[in-house]
């Protein structure tokens, strides 16, 4: 007789629930529920409680890390970038593509045209992504309004390529060079 070894079921942590739940909140919040979450990660309900009081706390974990993985740790990276400051601007812009950091703002945005909590870390994200830009871009060299000005059209067109543009990937890749080189024009 042949024994079967029984494969122990995934030791997950909180992160890996934040992951799941943010990768469904592609289809909407509303579908970010307890049970497809455990089916999607593969284990049962009980282990998301072992995280999770419930999925209210779930949803305002779920914001704190979109924030933080989406927004503090881009800007994070870019502050350590060591090169000239333009360089630096397309670093971020690579970053944010390569890595899909805008890809979670739609399924967010949209939360938060329904929700205050949602809303209110939506603005505060966005202030920071603004408030960064700017500064990349005064440090390029640009006065405090046209810095400003560039960099929130940085930020806009990569939260909405991201999103909005079904162009694969490559596709977006090929423009962005060009899109960093109209930002950084000086007329």
């Amino acid at each position: 007789m042949v024994r079967r070894k029984m494969q122990a079921a995934p030791q997950l942590g909180r992160e890996d629930w934040l992951q799941g739940a943010i990768e469904l909140s592609l289809k909407g919040i509303d579908q970010v529920k307890v049970a497809p979450l455990a089916t999607k990660l593969g284990v049962t309900t009980g282990s998301f409680y072992w995280h999770f009081e419930n999925r209210k706390e779930l949803l305002a974990e779920l914001l704190k890390y979109w924030e933080r993985e989406m927004t503090d740790s881009a800007i994070v990276a870019a502050k350590q970038f060591t090169g000239p400051p333009a360089d630096r601007i397309l670093a971020l812009m690579e970053t944010v593509m390569s890595q899909g950091l805008a890809r979670y703002d739609l399924p967010i945005w949209q939360w938060a045209q329904s929700d205050a909590d949602a809303k209110r870390v939506f603005k505060r994200a966005l202030k920071k992504r603004f408030k960064f830009a700017a500064w990349m871009f005064a440090e390029a060299g640009f006065a405090k309004t046209e810095a400003e000005a560039r960099g929130r059209m940085m930020v806009i067109y990569m939260m909405g390529e991201s999103t909005l543009i079904p162009d694969p990937i490559a596709k977006r890749k090929e423009y962005l060079a060009l899109k960093h080189k109209i930002l950084m024009s000086p007329e």
